[in-house]
């Protein structure tokens, strides 16, 4: 099985960035889609971007398309998101998930990943 360790968050000022890091174990992530999620208190989570096992397709939410941008590099078995020009509204506990064997240009449902990290803080904040 899958295990997903997230990393990377913390606190940073509006228009800052942030890389989040997505670290694997317990398989290879080539075979894997990841998507990265994220939940703001008192909002239901929701998806932010994906990419698909080959890493050719990805997918953004509107509201991160053009300042957002999902990775995966196999040799290092880590998943990423870059994040820049943040904005207040970012903030949230990010997670990364993953399924096996996954091509399609559209990111899934969240009951569709299998495999989910434990999250990691984001504030976006002056």
């Amino acid at each position: 099985q899958l295990q997903l360790v997230e990393s990377g968050g913390g606190l940073v000022l509006p228009g800052g960035s942030l890389r989040l890091s997505c670290a694997a174990s317990g398989s290879t992530l080539e075979y894997y889609a990841i998507a990265w999620f994220r939940q703001a208190p008192g909002k239901e989570r929701e998806v932010v971007s994906c990419i698909s096992s080959s890493g050719g397709k990805t997918s953004y939410a509107d509201s991160v398309k053009g300042r957002f941008a999902i990775s995966k590099d196999n040799a290092k078995n880590t998943g990423y998101l870059q994040m820049n020009s943040l904005k207040p509204e970012d903030t949230a506990v990010y997670y990364c998930a993953a399924t096996e064997y996954y091509s399609g240009s559209y990111c899934l449902d969240q009951t569709e990943y299998y495999d989910w990290g434990q999250g990691t803080q984001v504030t976006v904040s002056s």
